[in-house]
């Protein structure tokens, strides 16, 4: 079974989708068929050729656009000003002639009725603009009733249409095609614009890069000392522009002031602060040196860059960040679907309805059922009013443009939700637990202070007697790979004391209890309190190792041949974010806060206390995690934040797992990710769905409620075809704005920015 991929065009709302898709399951040889309205993507899985998909969608009234075979993506996007939109549609351009048509009646029959101006071409001119504005309705309802079995919306307005000509309704009959087209492709454009959202991150990245290669087949030096081709010996490397597709993983790229970064990769030379908002939200550029890690589609600063190529094209953190946003748009949420689900009942269920106001009146009740000299007083009118009244456009279109505003809005500020689902399931967390280590921490040790025996001001920062001491230090852990030796290393070279001594030589672990090196050749021992107990006394520092190992701390004693010098002690640091996060989490409801660690209860309590978390559960296995995320799950709707690594089986026994951090794996296992480390992305993904459920909520409201007060007035008499389609095209509009409302708000509060 293979399974190939079209891009659909055309489509005004998800009731064309569903068109679509139903009429493609029914080819000979399809086992599955999706086709996702907000990517307009079709995935078919089956034995059946391409050119009988492409066949079958455009006799639906659809078309497929050509694509690019490097990036799946149409080649020709619809343009985003309003006016080319709407021109470059066959179907729009048709209904603007039609209007020329239809005015004369629109004046002289429904605005100005007492002027006393009629005729047989004002009629004409009126069934005329029906008849070209639609055709296509026409066409595309004929279609889906003899290949789909079913009564689309398309069908609703060709009856309603049709009805009115053979009750002489002509200009209604117009009125209501040409205003329907019209509205169908603002609902088009209104959609669309919201698809840009998502094509704009694929334009992120440049299509080309510069490498550095060797010149090849260089023509100037062939023949010379022997050279006939392949790299030039005499050339050496230089800088070509090739295609991003076309990089090798090891090449070396080179990045100017200003440019995009054109692949994931590590910075070889090169000092610049680089803008990485468009891949992990965060507001402020990132100082970058040689050794860090730069991401396809940041932006450079002023400095001239030299990159390895770290990931393929295909597989870069850009790449990732794309296709997870696509299938997020793919998967629907429950209300979607429940949406969807009702409107499959709803316009059979309309039809029925109709047909009874259209029957029941004039049979029981003696009440006309057309009134020659005026149609809109007869229930008949009052039935096809109530077809054109029922178009659920704006139901369906509600949902999805709520559910993609709000996706692309998170995936703007570094928030990546997998699907609708999980952004509906985060709206209704009440609990989250949280993983220490990497989340409410750093996942980094840090030196948190150095205290020499001879120091007199142990608050002093510039007290010598305790540089000297992280110096000696220094110069022993330089030689080991160990977190807590390279935070030693780092506090030594913040405080500009790195160079004082010469790296220790002869250095040797201690049995798991520490380390020992020759410094100028004396002997510096560093060790563990317990090992020190073992050897000497320390009494002087004793009260305060105690203090600090209760505190959650790392304590390294430091001896310097016979001599105590003092200790260092190192912790993983809180991340500055955390407090903020809980904060608000707090002040969004969110209650309990659960933080979980394998860390001891002393440990775990401090860090808790720190960050605002009152609840803790300490000295947890991984399976120990899963238990708590269980038990949680039993009393509330929990979401689980943490690495998205060792976490993985407890973020997924939650109702929704939330990783931190912009790795594969974190990418992968989540429902949702937050692209960089800074938890107070945390509250802002939940008021957005918050937000986006409430929006949705309001959506389906208003397109029920507002249909319903018209149905009222048709049953009353007060009201007319043409004035119906006006109607829907307003709720639809105005639903579709309002859920476009979420590509702009919620936004990250100032105080919450990284």
């Amino acid at each position: 079974m293979t399974e190939q991929t079209f891009q659909i065009t055309g489509m005004d709302c998800a009731d064309c989708a569903r068109s679509v898709e139903k009429g493609v399951s029914k080819l000979d040889g399809i086992e599955a068929c999706r086709l996702n309205f907000t990517t307009e993507t079709l995935r078919v899985s089956g034995d059946v050729s391409p050119t009988a998909v492409v066949d079958r969608v455009r006799e639906l009234g659809y078309d497929v656009a050509p694509t690019s075979q490097q990036t799946s993506q149409p080649t020709n996007s619809p343009p985003t000003a309003f006016f080319p939109y709407m021109w470059q549609r066959r179907d729009t351009r048709l209904a603007l002639l039609a209007v020329l048509l239809i005015l004369p009646g629109l004046l002289f029959h429904e605005l100005l009725p007492g002027a006393g101006i009629d005729g047989l071409w004002i009629d004409g001119a009126a069934i005329l603009a029906m008849l070209i504005a639609g055709w296509p309705i026409f066409r595309s309802a004929w279609t889906a009733v003899r290949l789909n079995r079913e009564i689309n919306i398309n069908v609703l307005m060709s009856i309603a249409a049709i009805g009115a000509v053979l009750i002489g309704a002509y200009t209604e009959a117009g009125m209501v095609m040409v205003l329907f087209v019209i509205a169908e492709a603002i609902e088009g454009y209104t959609a669309n614009r919201a698809r840009q959202s998502i094509r704009s991150l694929m334009e992120l990245a440049p299509n080309k890069a510069t490498v550095l290669r060797y010149c090849l087949d260089c023509a100037s030096h062939l023949g010379q000392d022997g050279y006939e081709g392949g790299p030039c010996p005499f050339c050496g490397l230089e800088e070509q522009r090739v295609p991003v597709e076309e990089l090798r993983v090891g090449e070396t790229i080179i990045v100017k002031p200003g440019e995009r970064v054109p692949m994931d990769g590590r910075l070889l030379s090169g000092q610049s602060a680089v803008n990485q908002a468009p891949i992990t939200g965060e507001s402020l550029p990132v100082e970058k040196q040689p050794g860090d890690e730069l991401f396809a589609g940041s932006i450079n600063g002023q400095g001239t860059l030299e990159i390895e190529v770290t990931h393929l094209a295909a597989d870069n953190t850009l790449s990732r960040l794309i296709k997870l946003v696509e299938e997020a748009q793919e998967s629907q949420a429950p209300a979607q679907r429940f949406v969807d689900r009702f409107a499959q009942y709803y316009t059979p269920a309309v039809v029925a309805i109709a047909a009874l106001v259209a029957i029941v009146p004039p049979l029981f009740f003696g009440q006309p059922l057309l009134v020659a000299a005026d149609p809109a007083q007869g229930w008949l009118y009052r039935a096809l009013a109530l077809l054109v009244v029922a178009c659920p456009c704006a139901l369906v279109i509600s949902t999805p443009v709520s559910i993609v505003s709000a996706i692309s809005n998170g995936a703007r500020h570094g928030v990546i939700f997998k699907g609708g689902a999980h952004l509906e399931e985060l709206s209704r967390v009440q609990a989250i637990a949280l993983d220490k280590t990497g989340t409410l921490t750093r996942g980094e040790p840090a030196v948190v202070s150095v205290r020499s025996v001879a120091c007199a001001r142990p608050t002093d920062p510039e007290c010598k007697d305790c540089g000297d001491l992280l110096a000696l230090a220094s110069a022993v852990e330089q030689r080991s790979e160990h977190p807590i030796a390279q935070a030693v290393v780092a506090k030594a070279a913040e405080q500009g004391v790195a160079q004082q001594y010469r790296a220790a030589e002869n250095v040797q672990a201690l049995s798991g209890r520490g380390v020992q090196g020759e410094v100028n050749g004396r002997a510096v021992t560093i060790g563990s309190h317990l090992y020190f107990d073992d050897h000497e006394a320390h009494a002087a520092h004793c009260a305060e190792l105690e203090t600090a190992a209760s505190q959650g701390y790392t304590t390294m004693l430091v001896r310097h041949d016979d001599h105590y010098l003092g200790y260092i002690a190192v912790a993983d640091t809180i991340r500055e974010s955390s407090k903020t996060a809980v904060a608000e989490l707090r002040s969004l409801g969110i209650d309990p806060l659960v933080m979980l660690t394998g860390d001891n209860e002393q440990t775990a309590h401090k860090v808790a206390a720190d960050v605002g978390v009152t609840e803790v559960r300490a000295n947890c296995l991984p399976e120990d995690k899963v238990t708590a995320v269980s038990a949680l799950r039993q009393q509330h709707h929990v979401a689980m934040v943490g690495d998205g690594i060792n976490d993985a089986p407890a973020l997924a026994a939650a109702n929704v797992g939330i990783a931190i951090g912009h790795t594969a794996q974190a990418m992968e296992t989540a429902d949702v990710t937050l692209m960089h480390d800074d938890l107070r992305l945390l509250p802002f993904a939940v008021r957005l769905s918050r937000a986006a459920m409430r929006i949705i909520g309001i959506n389906v409201a208003l397109a029920l409620g507002l249909k319903l007060a018209f149905f009222v007035l048709v049953l009353l008499g007060l009201g007319s075809m043409w004035l119906a389609v006006l109607a829907d095209m307003g709720v639809s509009l105005l639903v579709t704005v309002n859920g476009m409302r979420l590509l702009r708000s919620p936004r990250l509060k100032p105080e919450s920015l990284p």
